[in-house]
């Protein structure tokens, strides 16, 4: 089934973003992952099958992946307990909201959530691309300035850096992420804080970079959220899924323009092809853009994984 909506009765909804759904347990939240797909900031109005199974299960296999190196909010995705829990909350008839849950659902922590994202680039792409080529045209020792980094002039698109760089961002409720400097973070979450965030930000992205390398894949950058539970920072939300990162295939990486990704490019494509001004409401997604979209995700899961979705 496609899961655009949720809705359970006799729990409090906690927040509603562009594709998950959360809702309060009191000292734990639930967190559902729909369906729903945005592009260009805007949801659209039919779902991608799959696609919150998808992003759901990665971060289940990258919060495994990772334990030894950052603590995660996971409590539990087991369907069987969670609606047990909303049985205990006093959740009427929990079985009914089974097939809506199972596979897209966590419970996690509850955290105070740290107001940057954690961002960190391999390779040069996407806002941080365009940074750079602003950047080159002014730079006068053969080396950019890219968020405090020292980048050698010269790089093309997508070309790897010589090293991983952190280049935080503010959260923002609708529209694009604000890029900032390290320090302006620091002035944010404090300097001792946003040390560890870079910290523990680059040991992730090495252990999840290492084994998809081992998959073929090419994590090119991705973005961390994190939170507090008293004096422990851990991370939170989704981590190193589609929507989140940019994954490249290894076999046809080829530097010099932007680069074919697992995610809903498809979608991105066709829309600019339709003329629409980008402002809703969204046209409707054509059945092959959804089908290729999906089997897309799917397929990022399949490589990262190493077995399909459901097995």
């Amino acid at each position: 089934m496609v899961v655009t909506h949720t809705e359970i009765e006799g729990l409090r909804r906690f927040r509603t973003g562009k594709v998950r759904d959360v809702y309060d347990l009191g000292d734990e939240l639930l967190i559902v992952a729909t369906d729903r797909l945005s592009a260009f900031d805007v949801v659209m109005p039919n779902g991608i099958p799959d696609k919150g199974r998808v992003l759901t299960q990665l971060s289940l296999f990258w919060f495994d992946l990772t334990r030894d190196v950052v603590e995660n909010h996971l409590i539990t995705a087991d369907i069987d307990e969670i609606l047990g829990r909303l049985r205990k909350l006093g959740v009427a008839e929990p079985e009914k909201y089974r097939d809506m849950l199972d596979g897209r659902t966590m419970v996690v922590k509850k955290a105070d959530a740290f107001p940057v994202e954690c961002v960190i680039r391999g390779y040069l792409s996407g806002s941080a691309w365009k940074e750079y080529r602003t950047a080159e045209r002014q730079a006068g020792d053969g080396f950019v300035d890219l968020h405090g980094h020292k980048i050698p002039v010269g790089l093309r698109e997508s070309d790897r850096l010589p090293q991983p760089i952190f280049t935080p961002a503010t959260k923002a409720e609708s529209g694009h992420d604000v890029n900032i400097s390290i320090e302006e973070m620091e002035h944010i979450v404090g300097k001792s804080e946003a040390a560890q965030l870079i910290e523990k930000t680059t040991a992730v992205y090495k252990v999840a970079a290492d084994h998809a390398a081992s998959r073929g894949i090419i994590i090119a950058d991705t973005k961390f959220e994190f939170g507090r539970i008293g004096d422990k920072i851990i991370i939170i939300d989704e981590v190193l899924t589609p929507d989140s990162s940019r994954f490249w295939d290894a076999q046809t990486y080829n530097p010099g323009g932007p680069q074919p990704s697992f995610d809903k490019q498809y979608v991105r494509d066709w829309l600019e092809s339709t003329g629409w001004n980008k402002e809703p409401p969204p046209p409707v997604l054509p059945d092959d853009v959804v089908a290729r979209t999906a089997e897309k995700y799917r397929e990022a899961y399949r490589r990262i994984v190493g077995k399909p979705l459901g097995t």
